[in-house]
């Protein structure tokens, strides 16, 4: 399913120039991610506001319900939390037109400004962590751990590394083979970018689609998903209250939207990208996974388990990194399935209700899925097929599949839940053969005592990124992120992800 991101006829749209808008941690790992993560609160910062009854638009910094909304359904209650502001196409043209105006001035900022402005506004979202943390919780159902521990957090790590190498933003001045002639190449911001992202992870999505955008010089459209509308709007305050200076085809097609970059699921991510392709519009996209942890025969079993389980398990599995196909080696397979069983049940607590999905729809679509494989031959390994009263359909405990064969659907789709497979190889071979035979390529894990061993198969297997002896879900600020195959292309954190959003402009001269 990727991200979360649907086609919605009337999806939120936050807007602002130069940035526009039309339970406790689960598994050991999750409680070291909480020590790690936690941060420090701001003091004499604004306070937070609080969200409105309709979460609105923000175009050219003005606040605008619109002409109709919609409900967003909580799924801890099934209840109404708020409404939103539904964009219209002309919306969408207002929130072009308002970008198109900022970016002269935006991109003539001067770097430090720009770094400063970026700085002060990861300050803001640090000293709300707790509120935004519990608007992820309200509107997408996350537990503490996922949210206040681990993607608000991040977010602000990703902000600030962002914001400290806009200063290293250069040129080069090349020596030409023809005589008497010089050059200086130049990069320079490219205008309005669009950037469309997914409700599971916004204060991550929500930086990594705009920061990005805005360190290179550009305006940004942020264009959110409809399950986590206050997240976004949440975001695009902390930016507004930092000082920042003031229906998707029809952005893509304006032709002051200069390149889209998407987030969210493989199928939306085809439809974004035909519409780019017939505009010449260039698109940055970090679509699905099926991501394999391979525990290879001399693992230590201990860190394996621990990795594997948060790696399929975190924010009820709802990460595009999230490990969905564990393959081990037959000679450990007993021990390493007995070893997953038992921390399974010492870390999940039977008497406090299971963790959530983000709707009715997406808990129905992974029962199938179970369901699906159970028919074909899979057993359970642990949890159960149907676990969940019919009034309290969003909740979903932990399900670990064994049997399970390479013609499976579960074995194929991205389940994007608290649901993970396994399966027994006899060689890092067969193994790395079988990580490569998905479609998608974003993240995979390699567990092994020998680290030579661990990068020599991190060369042959097909993904954007490889991690030896830790857990798929891995996000470093440092570190590029994006896919392969279906997974997407380009590059979103650190120098790439600057260099995503810039141009390149040769200029020449006699001497």
């Amino acid at each position: 399913m990727g991200y979360g991101v649907p086609s919605h006829p009337s999806e939120p749209l936050i807007i602002q120039p130069p940035i526009l808008l039309v339970s406790v941690p689960f598994f050991e790992h999750a409680r070291i991610l909480s020590a790690l993560y936690t941060v420090v609160t701001v003091v004499n910062a604004r306070p937070a506001p609080a969200p409105p009854s309709v979460i609105p638009m923000i175009i050219n910094g003005k606040e605008e319900v619109g002409e109709s909304t919609f409900d967003v359904i909580s799924p801890y209650t099934n209840e109404r939390c708020w409404s939103t502001a539904s964009a219209t196409p002309q919306d969408a043209i207002r929130a072009v037109e308002a970008a198109d105006a900022a970016f002269p001035a935006w991109s003539q900022t001067k770097p430090t400004a720009r770094r400063d402005i970026l700085l002060k506004a990861a300050d803001i979202l640090e000293s709300r962590l707790i509120q935004n943390a519990e608007h992820m919780r309200t509107e997408m159902g996350a537990d503490v751990g996922a949210s206040q521990f681990f993607i608000v957090p991040l977010g602000i790590r990703m902000l600030r590394d962002i914001a400290g190498r806009i200063t290293s933003i250069c040129g080069s001045v090349p020596v030409l083979e023809e005589e008497g002639q010089s050059a200086i190449v130049y990069k320079e911001a490219m205008g309005v970018v669009l950037s469309i992202v997914p409700w599971n992870a916004p204060y991550v999505f929500g930086v990594r689609g705009a920061a990005c955008a805005l360190a290179a010089g550009n305006t940004t459209i942020l264009k959110s998903s409809e399950n986590s509308p206050c997240s976004y709007w949440a975001l695009v305050r902390a930016f507004e209250d930092a000082d920042a200076p003031e229906v998707v085809n029809t952005m893509i097609e304006h032709p002051a939207v200069r390149k889209i970059n998407f987030t969210g699921s493989t199928a939306v991510g085809r439809k974004i990208a035909r519409s780019c392709g017939q505009n010449l519009k260039p698109c940055l996209m970090e679509l699905g996974g099926k991501n394999s942890s391979i525990v290879c025969a001399d693992a230590n079993l201990d860190t394996a388990v621990k990795a594997v389980l948060a790696g399929a398990y975190l924010n009820s599995g709802q990460i595009c990194m999230a490990t969905d196909r564990i393959l081990v080696h037959s000679s450990i397979a007993p021990a390493f399935i007995d070893a997953l069983k038992a921390a399974l049940n010492a870390n999940i607590d039977t008497s406090t209700p299971p963790p959530t999905l983000v709707n009715v729809a997406s808990k129905a679509r992974v029962e199938g899925l179970i369901a699906d494989a159970l028919s074909s031959g899979a057993h359970i390994i642990h949890g159960s097929a149907d676990q969940t009263p019919p009034t309290d359909g969003v909740r979903m405990a932990p399900v670990l599949l064994g049997g399970v064969n390479e013609d499976m659907t579960v074995w194929k789709e991205e389940a994007f839940a608290s649901l993970a497979a396994c399966m027994v190889v006899d060689s890092d071979e067969e193994a790395i053969r079988i990580a490569n035979s998905s479609g998608y390529g974003l993240s995979a894990a390699v567990f092994t005592e020998d680290l030579r061993k661990g990068l020599a198969m991190a060369k042959k297997i097909q993904s954007g990124a490889v991690h030896i002896n830790s857990m798929t879900i891995h996000d470093e600020p440092a570190l590029p992120h994006g896919g392969v195959k279906n997974s997407g292309w380009g590059r979103f954190n650190a120098e790439q992800g600057l260099e995503e959003f810039l141009v390149t402009k040769s200029v020449t001269w006699m001497d």
